[in-house]
């Protein structure tokens, strides 16, 4: 039972960072590998390649089949990243819009509609938010990011919802209250994981 911690944010001592490698350790000694986009320098421009994949469903970008190698051997993946402007970093979004593809995360079958071909992987999120939750509550930004991103591309793909963490405050002075809801959110994450 393989973990994929999926990170975007260009700092590599962002709390971001931070947050999927005491994941990673804390879900030892099962198998789990840190993916740091912006490290790694995935391209996430959707090119006229990407284009035609998604039209077909085949022929996909070696970067591309290299991504989906790595998730079909994982049964969870935990997307860790900043919240920007209410929504992931366009790092993270490329991500999902080049891999999650026509033929490899959904097939679209003219005659019989749209299978989708990720049921044996469950998906978590921890945004990392720099507003405090009442914010998010009053103006529905949480509910907003769990439509977008829980319903529009978790079910579309028929993957399992896991668990959503927010970990808020992440900008404020306060150091303890920061580590009290990284805590929380890396416990809940966990329990998802490994029940």
């Amino acid at each position: 039972m393989k973990t994929l911690v999926v990170t975007a944010h260009p700092d590599p001592d962002a709390l971001t960072s931070v947050v999927a490698h005491r994941l990673a350790d804390a879900l030892q000694p099962s198998p789990v590998e840190v993916v740091d986009l912006a490290a790694e320098g995935f391209d996430p421009r959707f090119t006229r390649a990407d284009r035609h994949t998604y039209l077909t469903g085949v022929d996909f970008p070696s970067d591309v089949a290299a991504e989906h190698r790595r998730l079909d051997d994982a049964t969870h993946l935990v997307l860790v990243f900043p919240v920007y402007w209410w929504s992931m970093p366009a790092l993270l979004k490329g991500w999902i819009d080049r891999v999650f593809v026509n033929g490899w995360a959904f097939s679209i079958d003219p005659e019989h509609g749209i299978r989708r071909n990720l049921d044996r992987l469950t998906i978590h999120l921890i945004p990392i938010a720099g507003d405090d939750a009442g914010v998010y509550e009053r103006h529905g930004y949480e509910q907003a990011m769990r439509t977008q991103i829980e319903h529009g591309f978790i079910d579309y793909c028929g993957s399992r919802r896991g668990t959503t963490a927010f970990v808020y405050d992440s900008e404020q002075d306060d150091a303890q209250s920061r580590e009290r809801a990284v805590r929380k959110a890396l416990g809940a994450v966990r329990q998802g994981i490994r029940p």
